[in-house]
């Protein structure tokens, strides 16, 4: 089992005092039970309850006191009620309403175990249940992996060392664009990664991800409303990558006739079940950001290495040299934006990309990065640094000259103007330190604010 970086966030869960029922949010196949599995192995006693099997399910249902409730799931174990250092892992919660609706319990008791739930297709349960313990639970979103965790697997350690090191050293670059450009092609669901890492064969790659690309398919029977919206998300699904990392219109969506409020119904749905993620864009040049969710949002599919693979891309990837003179650069963006999105486990994190639309001129930046109090604009593309026009447009109007680019190249800062004439400061950042941008942000506010 690959070792997670969301375990280090329920290590520190583990060691509350006070603590509060953990549900653990993401897609099917993500790696949520395998996550839960690693961090039993820090307890003396783990109760394992899945609700995809009638049996165990059951076990909710029929015990509609919390008391008794608790004693059947000791004694379906055989442990003694309230063993110390115990913990309950509840998999596919949203099988039984009434298992989420008892949650609040776990947390008023004085129980002494501790409790995670999960589930692939949670959130359309959540939005029907009338009673729900809001305030008596917390949350921890997992994604792909990202590709700290993919060098961990591949027991690189001495080169996941050299990437800590910030700024990473100049001789290490080049190793390091190596793999991450092999992890760019396989993208990060945790068992096409871990079947790379055991064989190197890509097409058991592909046979995984094509097996989970039908199980996305074969769920939405579980969660559409009709067969109508069923025949739309999975329309949706096929489409989604080709469409990825480009503002989508949602009348028409890949060459269809569906309108736009039957689209959009599908998106939110897809978007419920974490396969896809609509990224709305914002015009603000200072906290807060307000996305704009009357304009067109970008389109995040689940995982790269997904989107190659539907694509057919992933030989021709192996020949090319700099990842954003390929597709366009949508590749590189959306891998990009997907290892930063995996660096943040709160449910409320939206990333979010700044827009300027006039009829003389539009400009767009990939993404926004709150630092403080001030929004630091990110570009993902090589090139020149005059070329970067929506950069400069950002520049002319934000109070602050704090600027980023991630590339193929080394770290670096340059200072340059504006078109405009507008001094600012250009921090270019190697494309595989995405997951750890934030940190790099820091660090640089902090060696020369």
């Amino acid at each position: 089992m690959i070792h997670r970086n969301a375990l280090s966030f329920l290590l520190n869960w583990k060691n509350k005092k006070r603590k509060k029922p953990l549900i653990i949010r993401g897609a099917r196949q993500i790696g949520k039970t395998t996550l839960v599995d690693q961090l039993a192995k820090y307890y003396q006693h783990y109760l394992y309850f899945n609700l995809d099997e009638p049996e165990d399910r059951d076990l909710f249902e029929q015990n509609q006191s919390y008391d008794n409730l608790i004693k059947v799931l000791y004694l379906s174990r055989g442990l003694p009620l309230k063993s110390k250092n115990s913990l309950i892992f509840i998999d596919e919660i949203q099988e039984s309403p009434n298992a989420i609706r008892q949650l609040r319990y776990f947390h008023e008791s004085n129980l002494g175990a501790d409790v995670i739930a999960a589930g692939s297709l949670l959130e359309h349960v959540l939005s029907q249940l009338k009673s729900f313990p809001v305030g008596r639970v917390t949350y921890l979103s997992l994604y792909p992996m990202n590709f700290v965790e993919y060098l961990r697997g591949r027991a690189k350690d001495e080169l996941l060392n050299e990437l800590f090191k910030i700024p990473v050293a100049d001789y290490a670059c080049e190793l390091l664009f190596k793999e991450f450009h092999q992890f760019a092609i396989l993208g990060g669901m945790p068992e096409a990664v871990a079947s790379f890492v055991d064989t190197e064969d890509l097409n058991e790659v592909n046979e995984i991800l094509d097996s989970i690309l039908v199980s996305y398919k074969d769920d939405v029977i579980k969660y559409a409303s009709n067969s109508a919206e069923a025949d739309i998300i999975r329309h949706i699904i096929d489409n989604a990558p080709s469409e990825a990392d480009a503002r989508v219109t949602m009348a028409h969506f890949g060459g269809s006739s569906y309108g736009s409020k039957e689209v959009s119904a599908a998106m939110r749905s897809l978007q419920a079940a974490k396969i896809i993620r609509l990224i709305y864009p914002t015009s603000a040049v200072s906290p807060p950001i307000r996305p704009n969710l009357r304009k067109h949002p970008r389109l995040q599919f689940i995982d790269t290495g997904m989107m190659n693979y539907a694509l057919g891309i992933q030989v021709e990837m192996m020949s090319v040299k700099d990842l954003n003179a390929f597709y366009r650069g949508k590749i590189v963006q959306h891998h990009i934006m997907q290892e930063y999105i995996s660096s943040h486990h709160s449910p409320n994190f939206q990333p979010s990309f700044w827009i300027r639309e006039k009829k003389t001129s539009n400009a767009e930046v990939d993404l926004l990065v709150q630092s403080g109090q001030i929004l630091v604009p990110v570009e993902i593309k090589s090139g020149a640094s005059g070329r970067l026009r929506s950069l400069h447009q950002y520049v002319d109007q934000a109070e602050h000259g704090f600027t980023v680019r991630l590339y193929r190249g080394k770290v670096s800062v340059q200072q340059v103007k504006t078109i405009a004439g507008k001094p600012y400061t250009l921090l270019n950042l190697p494309y595989f330190v995405g997951c750890l941008l934030d940190e790099y942000i820091d660090w640089f506010r902090i060696e020369q604010p």
